[in-house]
């Protein structure tokens, strides 16, 4: 099973597509002026057939619209503490260096979007709730 997830923004979205077991097979921040476009493409390039989406101010906007050309179980979830998370998700990737790694992490501002790190959350968040549904 491979499954798509978006946090959809006003500008920008994160998005990222995993395998069942959660491991990230891409992720990016696109343009929301172009999410249909890509989020086509990455159907065509990775089969995927459900998308969780995040509830947050612009979903029901992005959901009509993917709804509208893309034949997708789009499934909302709860954006709760996914910044913050991703903030985390993102210097465990991506360390500190010079004199930034002498200031905690949780003091520094990413110098790039996170909505990637976002997306990837809310996929295995979802795929963490479908293991403990089927009982594992």
């Amino acid at each position: 099973m491979t499954i798509a997830a978006l946090d959809p923004g006003r500008d920008k979205c994160g998005f990222a597509v995993l395998d069942g077991e959660g491991k990230v097979l891409t992720q990016r921040v696109i343009e929301t002026d172009k999410l249909i476009e890509e989020v086509t493409a990455a159907k065509a390039d990775y089969g995927f057939s459900r998308l969780v989406i995040g509830n947050g101010t612009t979903s029901k906007i992005a959901q009509g619209r993917l709804k509208d050309v893309l034949e997708l179980m789009v499934l909302v979830r709860d954006e709760y503490r996914t910044t913050e998370m991703a903030k985390g998700e993102y210097w465990k990737a991506n360390p500190p260096k010079g004199w930034r790694r002498l200031i905690p992490v949780t003091m520094q501002v990413p110098p790039v979007p996170v909505d990637d790190f976002v997306a990837v959350i809310l996929a295995r968040r979802f795929l963490q709730e479908e293991q403990q549904s089927k009982g594992e």
